[in-house]
């Protein structure tokens, strides 16, 4: 691959994810306090990323794979998306808000797939040369989370006097604006599916639902759906959390997970290897139980370790469980049904186990906000760590496939 090409994709992911880092970590400290959601509100609005993720087949399916240029496409979304950042920054209420975000997420998450196809179709090794692009993606989530606390945007004081919180969609649609434009220079990556016909069903990989014939792969599948509960409480509960604790550059701390992400993976290998599919899988549903139980005891002054520690363990929690998932779901499901499962695997997890998931942390948040105004955040965390725990347990009683893709070490 020429040098010019691989500079091109590198940035392309390094914009993609510093786009959704920019404001994605910081989303529900804004909803909190700068639009005075409550806990219910909040899940409305994080759920728009789980109806994007189910809205985005239809999207890739029946346009990107058929009719236009993936990266025509990828240009023109993120030129609208620009367009809905800047609504969204210059909003003042949640209901007002939440049209914005809505369409916005369901235009921004068929981006995520078309990155990937625009990138694949210019390796000659995807498997050993993607990770190496993929890796900026990563980065520049990295670089949005300390870039917002460089300006302490995220600081509560400079927030309730300034607002200054909201700059991070301002951010977030400059840079959306101009990986809109950097799109149409991308190398062409013309529709494979040209002139031929799918059914809905192949699209939504609606086809892989044989698989769940197989109990093993019912009970995983179930265990996919579930796990997502306590993962929305990461994703909508996280920062404010941390902020309201008043725990230093919370933002910039955060992406230590994204950090240790890029660490586990390369662990992951030697964990399959050492330990096999299922007691790795397990190792990642215990790691959310125990980086909740951290949260809930863990505090920002001389217990601030223990939310450093919970913060880290997100590359465990993520790749011991998602990706480990990834792999099975890919040697169970055979060269006929792969894509179709893990289309599967996806609208089950981010589609409908995270909808149910913000959902279930909106409304513990609510039931647990005190009479002042403040949460209960040792009880907020508690739950979701007992959720995980439970998961973890009845995985560990049901799921017995001695199969060969359950042995499967080689990812």
């Amino acid at each position: 691959m020429k040098s010019g090409i691989r500079i091109q994709l590198s940035f392309m992911m390094f914009l993609e994810f510093f786009i959704w880092g920019a404001w994605f970590v910081t989303l529900g400290t804004f909803l909190g306090t700068n639009l005075k959601a409550d806990g219910l509100e909040t899940a409305k609005v994080f759920s728009t990323q789980s109806w994007g993720a189910i809205i985005a087949p239809f999207i890739i399916g029946l346009i990107a794979d058929r009719y236009f240029n993936a990266e025509r496409i990828l240009g023109v979304l993120h030129l609208i998306g620009a367009g809905l950042m800047y609504l969204m920054f210059k909003a003042e209420n949640v209901a007002v808000f939440y049209p914005y975000v809505f369409i916005y997420m369901v235009l921004f998450m068929p981006t995520l797939a078309l990155v990937n196809s625009v990138s694949f179709r210019q390796l000659q090794d995807p498997e050993k040369q993607f990770s190496s692009i993929r890796v900026f993606g990563t980065i520049g989530w990295i670089v949005a989370g300390v870039a917002i606390s460089f300006f302490h945007w995220d600081n509560e004081q400079n927030n309730l006097q300034g607002d200054t919180l909201r700059n991070t969609f301002l951010m977030a649609a400059i840079a959306s604006a101009f990986l809109g434009l950097f799109s149409f220079t991308l190398p062409k990556t013309p529709p494979k599916g040209k002139g031929t016909t799918a059914k809905i069903s192949e699209i939504l990989g609606l086809d892989a639902l044989k698989l769940l014939k197989d109990p093993n792969f019912l009970i995983f599948f179930i265990a996919s759906i579930a796990i997502c509960i306590p993962l929305a409480f990461y994703y909508q509960n996280a920062n404010p959390f941390l902020t309201a604790i008043k725990l230093e550059n919370a933002t910039a701390k955060m992406a230590i997970g994204q950090v240790s992400e890029a660490l586990f993976l390369l662990l992951l290998p030697v964990f399959f290897k050492r330990f096999g599919f299922k007691n790795t899988i397990l190792i990642g549903m215990l790691a959310w139980a125990v980086r909740y139980v951290l949260f809930a005891y863990g505090n920002a002054g001389e217990l601030a370790f223990m939310l450093i520690i919970g913060i880290a363990l997100h590359g465990l929690c993520y790749d011991f469980f998602f990706v480990s998932g990834q792999i099975y779901t890919d040697a169970k499901a055979g060269e006929k049904y792969k894509s179709a499962a893990q289309g599967l695997i996806t609208l089950a997890t981010y589609g409908l186990g995270m909808l149910i998931g913000f959902w279930v942390a909106g409304y513990i948040s609510d039931h647990y906000k005190m009479a002042d105004g403040s949460t209960d955040w040792k009880m907020v965390w508690l739950i979701p760590a007992g959720i995980a725990a439970v998961v973890m347990l009845l995985f560990a009683l049901a799921f017995r496939d001695k199969s060969k893709a359950a042995a499967q070490v080689e990812p």
